[in-house]
């Protein structure tokens, strides 16, 4: 009887793997799909010639209202996977213009659960943004719900990036990215408070912006694989100012580098509009980004992305886009700006900037590994796996991100997690959708992915700000 189980099980495992494996791939102005088309293993493939010509008429606002979720609405993960709520689900949706600087708590779980991070023992780390505080999970009931939930840490400014330091099994510090500077707090393996306080690192983050909910606030943090660098993720201030003429946007739109005792070194890579999840590449060691790219150029531009990050590299903000595309709505850099020299230690004045000699920096821009549908909101992503493997043998060596969905589109998109395969730590520039359902039969979303991390039993875990839970997807073959 055992040996049929185990013959049974092997035969679940190897058919929901050859499925991931054999889904068509949608590509052209086919892979550009809408939510209600979005559906667990359809895999899609954008490449820079699949892009339009920009259309800035096409651009609209259709931000959507977080409706409650309807009983009988669930996330939907492919065949062979389960989805329980893990923690949360209590409060009232949260509602885009609930995001901003000083939030009123929402009196459940979670006020505004956005980042998570699996610590090395297993506990999960996540940013509650909205309330300041860092909250600590662990273990599973058997109802499928978090065993305990505590909070490490409170009274910061919008945390959101959680990196443990040194890497290994017994770290001694977390390290926050919060809006406006990098704080560590004291920690040893198992600890479900902070033992001493905050001490800050990285004063001087640029911090927050003037978009709409107080966008581009999101400071990701994360090592690299040999400890020595410590990445700091900054959005850009606006949706496509120049840089050269607008001194706020200076060291904003990059990925700055830091020794792990908050000393600058450089910036690391450039032209990002926003990176708001980073991860290191477990394979290669390379640092990858997930990417909001610019809006208002149209339903089907820019597309968002997720990328390797080599150092030195400049994927095009605000001038340009993949593929060298120049923005219409702006000149080529200043020859003396940021753009051709990204090291200055101050913006350029005014009266540098005014009538400058522009110099074209279309052939330098890198094009993204992964491009994913425009407007989606490409926000935490993670390899798989980190230590155990729980999916089909099919997911090892890829990658996952949420994608919390579009409000500068006619026909809304994301709204869900994705999963890029990889060959060897390279990426093969498609995606599948992957954990779909936030968005009803009829239209009304109810979910909006933020987070996902694996934790140690090779499980998922997914962070939803719209209903403020958090989501575990596990394989079971059934």
């Amino acid at each position: 009887m055992q040996k049929l189980t185990a013959v049974s099980a092997f035969a679940a495992m190897f058919i929901a793997a050859a499925a991931c494996a054999q889904q068509p791939v949608l590509t052209g102005q086919a892979a550009f799909t809408d939510w209600n088309q979005q559906k667990p293993g359809v895999r899609h493939k954008i490449t820079v010639a699949d892009l339009p010509a920009p259309n800035p008429d096409e651009a609209v606002n259709n931000t959507a209202h977080i409706v409650v979720r309807p009983k009988d609405d669930w996330p939907i993960a492919p065949p062979g996977f389960k989805v329980t709520l893990y923690a949360g689900g209590d409060a009232t949706p949260m509602q885009r213009a609930d995001a901003k600087q000083y939030m009123r708590l929402s009196g459940g779980t979670f006020t505004e659960p956005r980042l998570i991070r699996t610590a090395p023992n297993g506990d999960l780390f996540l940013a509650d943004s909205g309330a300041g505080t860092i909250v600590v999970m662990r273990g599973i009931k058997a109802d499928g719900k978090a065993a305990q939930i505590e909070k490490f840490a409170t009274g910061l400014d919008h945390p959101f990036g959680i990196a443990f330091y040194p890497l290994g099994p017994n770290p001694q510090w977390i390290y926050v990215g919060n809006a406006t500077t990098v704080q560590r707090l004291p920690y040893h393996s198992g600890d479900l408070h902070a033992t001493g306080p905050a001490q800050t690192i990285v004063p001087d983050v640029p911090g927050y912006a003037q978009l709409t909910g107080g966008g581009h606030w999101t400071r990701d943090v994360a090592f690299s694989l040999d400890g020595k660098k410590l990445f700091l993720s900054v959005g850009s201030g606006s949706n496509v100012d120049d840089a050269d003429t607008h001194p706020r946007e200076f060291h904003r739109a990059d990925v700055l580098e830091y020794t792990p005792e908050g000393k600058f070194v450089k910036v690391y890579a450039t032209g990002i509009r926003n990176c708001v999840g980073e991860a290191v590449n477990p394979i290669t060691g390379e640092l990858w980004c997930s990417v909001n790219e610019r809006d208002n150029l149209g339903n089907h531009l820019v597309p968002d992305y997720v990328t390797s990050v080599p150092e030195g590299s400049f994927f095009g903000w605000p001038w340009y886009y993949m593929g060298g595309h120049r923005d219409p709505r702006l000149e080529d850099p200043c020859a003396n700006g940021t753009g051709p020299n990204p090291q200055l230690t101050a913006p350029i004045t005014d009266a540098q900037a005014k009538d400058c000699k522009r110099v074209n920096m279309a052939a330098k821009v890198k094009t993204p590994d992964v491009l994913v549908q425009p407007h989606m909101a490409s926000l935490q992503m993670t390899f798989y796996p980190m230590t155990k493997s729980e999916f089909p043998a099919s997911y090892d060596g890829g990658a996952f991100a949420a994608e919390h969905g579009s409000w500068n589109r006619a026909n809304r998109a994301g709204y869900e997690v994705i999963y890029m395969p990889m060959k060897n730590g390279h990426a093969t520039g498609e995606y599948d959708d992957f954990l779909t359902g936030f968005v009803t039969a009829d239209g009304q979303v109810w979910g909006r992915p933020v987070g996902v991390t694996i934790g140690n039993d090779g499980s998922m875990y997914v962070t939803d700000d719209g209903s403020r839970s958090v989501w575990r997807v596990e394989y079971t073959g059934k």
